[in-house]
């Protein structure tokens, strides 16, 4: 059997593993100051992180319906898929790096025979030689003495962590895409329903027109208006159904695969699909750094940092070491006979001394992207802090918009319904009730946009808070 490594190349070794990792010439982190205004509100003192934040998103989408979207979509959508296999790989690349700090150790066995002329050989006559050996060791082991082999792992690490961050933010992002998409089709079935009801109504009006042009009545031009208005329903029904069409099937390649009939919206997802949370009179703006998006740029920070230790450490000496123990002999028969014991151990340094400035041009690179990295990092911040103030601001508007909306449209409800009992009466000519029915009509179409648009706000604000960034299928 193989011998035991001699204590010679013992002691190296042992040496060798307490001197390497021994220092860092990497800058200490520090994270820069929130290049914003302290709170997201104007009172004077800011609250906590709202409660956003911290919801899975299973505690603010509250329709089973959806729900079951979701958890499918979290299986199924394909950027997901790729943001996970994106953290396999920066995580493959990180183990690889952190593998550098200790030696490999191998196991090299060989055998050799040649053959010499005799005009070559100290005999005279020709020979066949034969050598074999058995070594275990490890070769041009670097030893970590500057930290330049920690400094690339820890580069490794916090780009690992980063991409982790930006899977977060991705499954975030299909969330509420989801549910943005979801709702979509909850309100393109209302629009179409109102235009079916309204289509149906011009219908029945053209009809007791007709009636009442063929006993001279109606005019022309009454029975005109009314197959004006009804072509016009007819163009909207076949519009919003197409419309229909095209939000299931944005649902379903968000989702990344096709959604149930069963699972669609009905015309009650608007009011009741989305929770929102209540959410205090200004907010700290240091709940920003929570969101994955903001996370995933403070990890590529740390990577830049790492990034100019290991520059750092290239101008200084490196020492590598080859070192082997194991059993050679002329003859494999007795190779592990005592003896044949063999051992080496080289020790390699080098120095750089001219290198025309690359050295200098590569620290200068890496501290430049260090400077971009940290403008990154801000903008981060700064489009992070725009985001939820907007998103706020426009929450501020809604209730009072939709109570103006809901006034208008019973408003107008009120006068078409008398408009059109004045010309069934005869008392006023149709164009009046028609323009009474045209403005009930947009009247209750902005109404379902302005649903939509304050469910989407509820999602909105649920995304820019970073709440439930790990969310997964099946909560």
């Amino acid at each position: 059997m193989i011998g035991p490594i001699l204590p010679r190349p013992a002691l190296a070794l042992a040496c060798a593993v307490t001197l390497a990792g021994c220092a860092s010439l990497a800058p200490r982190h520090e994270t820069p100051a929130l290049p914003v205004p302290p709170s997201l509100g104007d009172a004077a003192t800011a609250a906590e992180a709202p409660v956003l934040a911290g919801l899975a998103w299973g505690d603010v989408f509250l329709d089973p319906r959806l729900q079951q979207v979701i958890a499918l979509a979290l299986e199924e959508n394909r950027d997901l898929r790729i943001a996970v296999l994106n953290i396999e790989q920066a995580r493959a690349q990180y183990r690889i790096r952190r593998a550098d700090v200790l030696p490999s150790v191998g196991v090299t066995a060989g055998e050799t025979r040649a053959r010499s002329s005799g005009a070559t050989s100290f005999t005279g006559s020709s020979e066949v030689g034969r050598s074999a050996s058995v070594e275990v060791g490890f070769s041009a082991w670097e030893l970590d003495l500057f930290g330049r082999i920690r400094s690339l792992s820890d580069q490794a690490l916090a780009t690992y962590l980063s991409t982790e961050q930006a899977q977060r933010g991705t499954r975030l992002s299909v969330v509420a895409e989801v549910a943005a998409a979801w709702l979509a089709v909850s309100a393109d079935q209302q629009r179409l329903h109102l235009a079916r009801r309204t289509l149906e109504s011009q219908q029945e009006t053209l009809r007791l027109t007709g009636h009442l042009h063929a006993q001279g009545v109606a005019s022309g031009l009454e029975l005109a208006q009314v197959q004006t208005s009804v072509e016009r329903a007819r163009v909207d029904v076949a519009a919003f159904t197409s419309q229909l069409a095209q939000s299931r099937n944005a649902l379903a390649l968000v989702v990344g695969a096709p959604v149930d009939a069963a699972l669609l919206p009905d015309d009650t997802a608007l009011d009741a699909g989305v929770a929102l949370a209540i959410l205090p009179a200004n907010v700290d703006s240091r709940v920003l750094l929570q969101r994955p998006d903001v996370r995933a740029a403070e990890f590529t920070l740390q990577a830049a940092n790492a990034n100019i230790g290991a520059a750092r450490a290239a101008f200084f000496p490196s020492i590598s070491l080859t070192a082997s123990t194991g059993r050679g002999s002329d003859q494999l028969s007795n190779l592990f006979d005592g003896g044949n014991r063999t051992w080496s151990f080289v020790p390699t340094v080098t120095l750089p001394i001219f290198r025309a400035g690359a050295l200098r041009a590569e620290l200068d690179v890496a501290t430049i992207q260090k400077d971009i990295d940290i403008a990154g990092y801000e903008r981060a911040i700064q489009a992070a802090f725009a985001e939820v103030a907007d998103t706020l601001a426009a929450r501020e508007q809604l209730d009072e918009r939709l109570e103006a909306q809901r006034a208008l449209v019973d408003a107008s409800q009120r006068a078409y319904v008398l408009s059109d009992a004045r010309y069934r009466s005869g008392v006023d000519s149709y164009l009046d009730a028609l323009d009474a029915q045209r403005t009930l009509y947009a009247a209750r179409q902005e109404l379902i946009g302005l649903r939509l648009t304050e469910a989407n706000n509820r999602v909105t604000l649920y995304k820019v808070f970073g709440g439930g960034a790990d969310a997964r299928a099946g909560m």
